[in-house]
């Protein structure tokens, strides 16, 4: 990590605030304003007909050798360099297919968590995750298929859970009968660390990789993993974790009410909000991020 960026970022009351964590767990039904918080991520009945079609394709085609290929291509970040804003605009043209929840374009979404964040009054580098969170979802912007950035991701190279959304998609994918990856460890050691793990394809990896040194460790998994659903949300893949893992899943947990219960059919107005978040951008990032 490069302690450098890190020197301008306003951290020193998080120990303190990191005591206080448990105690300040968001209340689900005081974020989620425009249902109640068990009629989101409804897949057995999801109300837009993208969903189960992109879980299909998802599952299907995100192998092992996939992922590793998406990480060559992607990770050197040489496609292209652009202000954030520029991003930003590319996000109001994408509707998630994945997501049952809510048909707003990206970029509402983004400013809908970071304010519900930021009423609660957490640090600015979390309200900078709510804002920054989905960002990766820019790789459609290089002709990506959607089941190739966004919904929930889960661990390549080793057997699927049960608990990931429709694993019965997964008989289709060409690992489910490979003998390298279908065992329980797979490729992997017992308590080898997410770190070592090599998740589904998609915008976490990809935000998180770009965004790595201009957060604090505690935000970095939240952009990492927030879309790991079987992990912080049903417990699964604990054999693969270590004991930064288990540490770091308080921090995973915080965030996701704020990611899934915000969602409000209802756009921000972002003439109103342009002016903090403007500031706050360019308090941790660059003036121009690559791509």
């Amino acid at each position: 990590m490069n302690t450098n960026s890190f020197e301008a970022v306003p951290l020193k009351n998080l120990d303190e605030w990191e005591e206080d964590l448990l105690r300040r767990y968001p209340d689900p039904d005081s974020i989620a304003t425009s249902k109640t918080t068990d009629e989101f991520r409804n897949y057995d009945s999801p109300e837009r007909d993208t969903v189960k079609e992109f879980y299909r394709l998802n599952h299907q085609y995100q192998t092992y050798d996939f992922v590793m290929k998406k990480r060559e291509e992607f990770l050197s970040f040489s496609k292209k360099e652009m202000p954030v804003w520029e991003a930003f605009n590319f996000l109001n043209e994408l509707v998630d297919d994945s997501d049952p929840d809510t048909d707003l374009d990206q970029f509402q979404h983004l400013l809908q968590t970071s304010e519900a964040i930021r009423r609660d009054g957490h640090p600015e580098w979390m309200v900078l995750v709510g804002l920054m969170h989905d960002m990766g979802k820019v790789l459609c912007l290089f002709g990506e298929p959607q089941w190739a950035v966004v919904g929930d991701t889960f661990p390549v190279g080793c057997a699927y859970s049960d608990k990931i959304v429709y694993p019965e998609f997964f008989k289709h994918n060409p690992d489910y009968d490979n003998g390298k990856y279908n065992s329980k460890y797979g490729v992997y050691k017992e308590g080898c660390g997410l770190r070592n793990v090599h998740m589904s394809w998609g915008h976490d990896e990809y935000v998180y990789q770009m965004m790595k040194n201009y957060l604090p460790e505690s935000g970095l998994y939240m952009l990492r993993y927030h879309s790991f659903y079987s992990w912080h949300r049903e417990g699964a893949y604990g054999h693969l974790l270590d004991d930064h893992d288990r540490e770091m899943l308080k921090w995973v947990k915080l965030f996701n009410p704020y990611d899934l219960y915000s969602k409000n059919p209802e756009p921000p107005d972002w003439n109103k909000l342009r002016p903090y978040y403007e500031d706050l951008a360019a308090k941790y990032l660059p003036a121009t991020l690559k791509f």
